[in-house]
């Protein structure tokens, strides 16, 4: 199984929020291609599939930084369908951004016309697990890609975040979180 730590699509969109995300660039940028590996690792993809998950990655967080919240995925799905407009893939717009609303949600997501949304949840699931939840991932690969791919202190990052809004609301499910 290869690992990808360079494509030109991710790339070029990232490239275009470095500023914004500023320190945490390399955390993020390692981040999505972590997970993209792990989607990509769990379902044979199309080239199209295959650039709706780059894409989908891109953009699933990025509400962290464009909104300053932590309810960052409702402006990461806005943020998301400008790049697609921009880009004239509107037709993709409804699958790419369910794929950002739900990567959050507990329980699968099981709607048969979008397969990728389950495959990017699972994806997310088993960076952020650090590979506790694989979900069939061998465990040699999520090995291989944290390797290839350092984390640069996302998780840090994640950590104080949670940190924060645990500190503020002790008895309150963070807002991205997904039933």
């Amino acid at each position: 199984m290869q690992i990808e730590t360079n494509n030109p699509l991710i790339e070029e969109i990232l490239l275009q929020w470095k500023e914004c995300i500023g320190d945490n660039y390399d955390g993020y940028r390692g981040h999505v291609y972590r997970m993209y590996n792990f989607c990509l690792v769990q379902h044979d993809c199309s080239e199209e599939e295959k650039q709706k998950i780059a894409i989908a990655a891109c953009f699933h967080d990025i509400g962290l930084w464009s909104a300053h919240t932590a309810d960052y995925i409702p402006p990461s799905v806005v943020e998301v369908k400008k790049y697609l407009s921009q880009q004239k893939l509107e037709q993709w717009s409804e699958e790419i951004g369910l794929m950002v609303e739900f990567h959050h949600k507990v329980r699968p997501y099981k709607d048969e016309k979008y397969p990728l949304v389950e495959v990017f949840r699972k994806g997310d699931l088993v960076d952020f697990s650090f590979g506790i939840f694989n979900y069939g991932v061998p465990t040699d690969y999520v090995r291989n890609v944290k390797r290839i791919i350092p984390n640069a202190g996302f998780h840090k990052f994640l950590f104080k975040g949670a940190i924060e809004w645990f500190s503020k609301h002790p008895f309150s499910a963070p807002p991205f979180m997904k039933w």
